[in-house]
């Protein structure tokens, strides 16, 4: 059997792993589970999975879930801070890491993960986009292999020729095309956007998913996140990615050959379907997921982006292309502008206007270690914030 841990556990995809995990509890039995501040709900997992560790970055939080496992009877160890994430991962027991702990935060674990060489399931995206070249190369040392979770991405990969090594660009392939449902907006005239709420924002209409990725995923930001993955775990040039807005979020991405050919992967969205398939890759398991119904779905259309209405996919792509500490500044300021959206602090057409402002101010430099990273990283929240508050103070 062989030993995962869950870095995200109560979020949506921790959530949708464990659901598939416990399918097959004659292959996989959970090592770690780790969150940030949901003890309740940590507690509730620790009680169907019984881990030997359990992680809250939440020193507080980590007090109230070991009281009350020790109240349950449980043999659980309980540990707190982003420390505890990294020796985890490292542990001989743990095989297989579900690096799914949103935003830059998850980059600490997911890279030790990599460099411990074991099966990373890249569930966190921005491991890729801020800390890309250094999260490939440390795979490539340890003989670690990584595997895509969103479902674009994981589609891509099924796709793409076996053998295929992360960040090496494949034979053949002339180009990738990355499928974005175009979220609850994508009708929206651009003059009401500006008055729309966090509520509505995170009414994804096909995806369940947390609330700062549903903010991404109104923004297309999500997707222009996506595209600079795509670049980096796939080894393409932005060129050579085009982003297809598809509202039925079928057809999950598609790879094009020199010859013609154009590869795709469908399947309802379910996000246990890519789950299931870097659990078990090679070998295919159980997922749960229904079986696709082309004849009720009916038709499938594609249609391009609007960068004028969506400017965050315009922003991702120009990053991609300059490289180096942008991704990381992108990220950051995202980070932040979302947060203060979902505070009541900015308003939706702010989001991309304050990321824009901060690439402007942004001196791009090259990415030689993980210090690097973070140390544009906490400048562009730096520079969000005070822009932010600036334009507060002004308004007032």
């Amino acid at each position: 059997m062989s030993g995962i841990a869950v870095l995200g556990s109560t979020g949506s995809v921790g959530a949708s792993t464990l659901d598939v995990v416990a399918r097959h509890r004659d292959r996989y039995h959970v090592h770690t589970l780790a969150a940030r501040s949901d003890h309740r709900r940590l507690l509730a997992q620790c009680i169907a999975h019984r881990p030997r560790l359990a992680i809250l970055e939440d020193t507080q939080a980590a007090q109230e879930l070991g009281a009350a496992l020790r109240a349950s009877g449980l043999p659980t160890r309980v540990e707190s801070g982003r420390t505890a994430l990294v020796d985890a991962v490292r542990d001989a027991e743990v095989e297989v890491v579900m690096a799914a702990i949103v935003g830059a935060a998850g980059l600490p674990s997911t890279i030790a993960a990599a460099s411990a060489g074991k099966r990373v399931l890249l569930a966190n995206k921005e491991s890729l986009v801020v800390g890309g070249a250094l999260l490939v190369s440390a795979a490539r040392k340890a003989g670690a292999t990584l595997i895509p979770i969103d479902s674009e991405h994981n589609a891509i990969f099924q796709c793409m020729p076996t053998g295929t090594s992360a960040g090496v660009p494949a034979a053949g392939v002339r180009r990738i095309l990355l499928t974005a449902s175009g979220g609850p907006f994508l009708r929206m005239p651009r003059a009401e956007m500006a008055r729309v709420t966090p509520d509505e924002a995170c009414a994804h209409p096909r995806w369940r998913m947390g609330r700062k990725i549903s903010v991404d995923s109104a923004t297309l930001m999500n997707k222009g996140l996506e595209l600079i993955e795509a670049c980096v775990l796939f080894g393409m040039e932005p060129r050579q990615v085009e982003v297809v807005v598809h509202p039925q979020s079928i057809v999950h991405s598609m790879v094009e050959y020199v010859d013609g050919s154009v590869l795709a992967q469908l399947g309802n969205p379910d996000m246990r379907t890519p789950i299931a398939h870097a659990l078990g890759w090679p070998d295919r398991i159980a997922s749960g997921v229904e079986s696709l119904d082309l004849v009720a779905a009916a038709r499938l259309d594609f249609e391009a982006p609007d960068v004028e209405r969506f400017p965050a996919l315009r922003l991702a792509r120009s990053v991609s292309e300059a490289g180096g500490t942008s991704p990381a500044v992108l990220n950051a300021a995202n980070e932040i502008a979302v947060a203060a959206f979902l505070a009541g602090r900015l308003g939706f057409a702010g989001i991309p206007a304050i990321i824009e402002a901060v690439l402007d101010r942004h001196q791009c430099r090259q990415v030689d270690d993980l210090q690097d990273v973070l140390a544009a990283d906490r400048w562009a929240r730096q520079e969000a914030e005070s822009m932010m508050t600036r334009a507060a103070v002004a308004g007032t």
